[in-house]
């Protein structure tokens, strides 16, 4: 049961960043804008939140510097595919290099550490929060250990991601914003025709994908590490775009698939150097491997038919 427990716990936590970019590319491909880029992103804002947090000693300034970084780089991939109407993959592809490579020489640079940030402590991190009665139905069985393990006991931006899920789903399908973006994204000219800017949705819809791969590098750095490593986003950005294929453009699904490769991470990292009956030690590597393999299967195999927003990746040019 305590396995179980630390395995959920576990699949909690490294499900965050997968969800909080997979939710920021189903903006943005949405809208019509494929964003490779989400790692770059994600690894801009981790960097960027704990240098600021570092500075300063804010967790908060950190997530606040963490999402105007992404936001910037979001809004270059936007001048570059919206404005110019260039090749969204190299756009996106173009920010992940920028990305990797400037946050080792900014690193070294400024903190001299080899491209790391030095450690964060005390307000300089989102620390875990207990919540309310926690403690006292601690020793209810199962629904207590469900309350006060697994549900209490994480940092505030692990809140704010699941609450993104029902916010992201309102804002789509509820409101006159998402009812725009959803159009642009399948049929841009009849949106066009309609007298709304193209542009400026699209510009939107990618500012919201900043603002998301930001929060998801500031909890990567300054809430479940303690500080900015190189290349710490190790893929999650790529894995967080098969989750929205597999979820099918959609955010509830998209939280199911994040969990799901979430819980893959999380066992192969439990599961490192066991033994297992009649076939010994699984070598280290191939435990690593493991959620990106079955990331493969799982699309390769198990998803069906997904049928992307028909003006994604392609450049709106307005008829005369």
């Amino acid at each position: 049961m305590d396995v179980l427990v630390q395995l959920i716990d576990a699949t909690i936590r490294v499900s965050v960043p997968l969800l909080l970019a997979c939710l920021a590319g189903l903006y943005s491909e949405r809208a019509g804008i494929f964003d490779i880029g989400l790692e770059g992103k994600m690894l801009a804002g981790a960097f960027a939140g704990a240098s600021a947090a570092a500075v300063t000693g804010s967790a908060w300034v950190g997530l606040g510097a963490a999402i105007l970084t992404a936001v910037c780089f979001a809004l270059v991939h936007g001048f570059a595919s919206i404005t110019h109407r260039g090749n969204q993959i190299v756009s996106g592809v173009a920010i992940n290099f920028i990305a990797a490579g400037s946050t080792i020489i900014l690193g070294q640079a400024w903190f001299k550490q080899g491209g790391r940030t030095p450690s964060l402590s005390g307000g300089g991190r989102f620390e875990a929060i207990t919540l309310p009665g926690a403690e006292a139905v601690k020793d209810v069985p199962i629904l207590g250990t469900i309350y006060s393990d697994i549900l209490s006991g994480h940092s505030l931006l692990v809140y704010v991601a699941f609450l993104m899920v029902p916010f992201t789903w309102w804002v789509l399908f509820r409101t006159r914003f998402g009812l725009r973006l959803r159009a642009v994204g399948e049929n841009p000219a009849a949106v066009d025709t309609a007298g709304i800017s193209v542009a400026w949705l699209r510009y939107r819809a990618v500012i919201c994908t900043g603002i998301l791969t930001g929060i998801a590098g500031a909890y990567l750095s300054v809430a479940q590490n303690a500080g900015f490593v190189k290349d710490m986003t190790a893929g999650k950005g790529f894995i967080a775009l098969a989750a929205l294929i597999f979820a099918k453009w959609k955010p509830v699904p998209a939280m199911f698939a994040c969990l799901l490769f979430g819980f893959l991470e999380a066992a192969s990292i439990r599961f490192q150097g066991m033994a297992w009956p009649m076939i010994g030690k699984v070598p280290v590597q191939l435990m690593q491997a493991l959620p990106y393999i079955l990331t493969v299967i799982l699309l390769a195999g198990f998803i069906g038919k997904a049928i992307p927003p028909r003006a994604g990746g392609v450049p709106y040019v307005k008829e005369r």
